[in-house]
């Protein structure tokens, strides 16, 4: 099968929806399917043509931003090139280009699948206000040419203004895919020894430096964390300088990061085993997230496999990784004292929250999520319909684990 992924942003660019589609085009590619990634060149230093683990990738340039959107004259053709030559169509938003994609797709009889990532909310302002509101057209217009609507969860699904009008007749719920390098004993001791971890509480964030993640709101918690614990120190791995549309946040953080600079690190992005090293040094990861452009947080199960509890806030979606594992605390979205709260009752009792990391594992795998997207493929090529799927049955396995997890811990 010949899969057509269009996105935005894609690799080396690092962000939940990049990775979530390298994940999933390289797990394609080994199970023999042809993928190619149809984006954005946002970096000119970037080759316009590339393979990536045997995913072909076709890049764009870029002639000017609006916000994080991107304007690309060249992609109009390039999807008409592309298109004719794939089985399916796999458009991943937000992104200003969709609605001409579907089109595409519907005009040569593509099946055309939408997953929706999350939704696009930048900070308040006149021009923003209008940049929120044509991307939400532009989705909506996507939406119903597209045949099928992929999100990750139901709760997000009926929560969301956009996904709720698709919940009776083409929203499938497919689980994300999720694996993390495992780091060796060597690994583990140089990242802990550079750290210097050793005789703290160490709290994780996993996200890059963006409004949307809510990176103050811990910043306010820390000091009721450290009444508690005066040990603890937060990790935070990802990028944080010079992330497009996220200067004035920078600036108004530093002075707070540089007020914690004792007890709050920035890492910067890590790969490979120094990533799964970070994973195995915490002893909480924290998810403080503010609105829905934050439909799951990968992390939160990449935190997990290393059996890390986790502090998520009560958003749709957000929330869904802790509740179907019990493997953490929820607490209200942007009430540090209530994410205080949660930290501090994780790391007063860590082993209580701890669940069958083998099972999260194999239920998040990335060859289970080609599989469920091969399955939906094919059932598009041959009956032009999607199916409204239930919640799957991974989310089944996990709350019957926590429930009797929960059981054995009371008895």
């Amino acid at each position: 099968m010949k899969v057509l992924e269009i996105l935005t942003y894609y690799r080396p660019w690092v962000s939940g929806l990049t990775i979530y589609v390298e994940r999933l085009s390289k797990a394609l590619v080994e199970k023999g399917h042809d993928v190619t990634v149809l984006t954005s060149q946002y970096d000119p230093e970037l080759p316009r043509f590339d393979v990536i683990d045997g995913v072909k990738v076709v890049r764009i340039p870029v002639v000017m931003r609006v916000s994080k959107g991107v304007i690309m004259p060249g992609f109009g053709p390039m999807a008409w090139k592309l298109a004719p030559r794939s089985d399916v169509i796999h458009l991943h938003l937000p992104q200003f280009d969709a609605p001409g994609v579907a089109l595409r797709g519907r005009l040569l009889h593509k099946p055309v699948v939408l997953t929706y990532h999350c939704d696009l909310q930048l900070p308040s302002g006149t021009f923003n206000n209008l940049v929120n509101r044509v991307v939400l057209n532009l989705n909506e217009i996507a939406g119903k040419l597209a045949d099928t609507v992929v999100t990750y969860t139901r709760d997000y699904g009926v929560n969301s203004p956009f996904l709720s009008q698709f919940v009776d007749d083409k929203l499938v719920i497919i689980p994300p895919p999720v694996m993390l390098d495992q780091a060796d004993d060597d690994a583990l001791q140089s990242f802990q020894a550079k750290y210097r971890t050793g005789g703290q509480q160490i709290i994780g964030v996993s996200a890059r430096l963006a409004a949307e993640k809510g990176i103050e709101v811990l910043l306010k918690a820390l000091p009721i964390i450290l009444k508690e614990f005066p040990n603890a120190r937060v990790l935070h791995a990802g990028p944080y300088q010079d992330i497009i549309g996220e200067e004035a946040y920078a600036a108004r953080l530093a002075p707070l990061f540089k007020k914690f600079s004792d007890n709050y690190t920035l890492l910067g992005t890590l790969h490979g085993e120094e990533l799964a090293a970070f994973y195995a040094s915490l002893d909480v990861l924290c998810i403080p997230s503010l609105n829905s452009t934050e439909s799951f947080g990968l992390v939160q199960i990449e935190a997990m496999r290393n059996g890390v509890p986790v502090a998520a806030c009560n958003l749709p979606g957000v929330r869904q990784p802790v509740t179907m594992t019990g493997m953490g605390e929820v607490s209200a979205v942007g009430d540090h004292e209530a994410l205080a709260k949660a930290i501090i009752d994780i790391l007063r009792d860590r082993q209580k929250y701890v669940r069958d990391v083998e099972l999260i594992s194999t239920s998040f795998d990335p060859q289970q999520t080609a599989d469920d997207y091969v399955s939906l493929f094919e059932n598009l090529l041959h009956h032009r319909q999607g199916k409204l799927t239930a919640e799957p049955q991974v989310y089944n396995r996990l709350r019957a684990m926590r429930d009797k997890m929960a059981g054995e811990k009371s008895g």
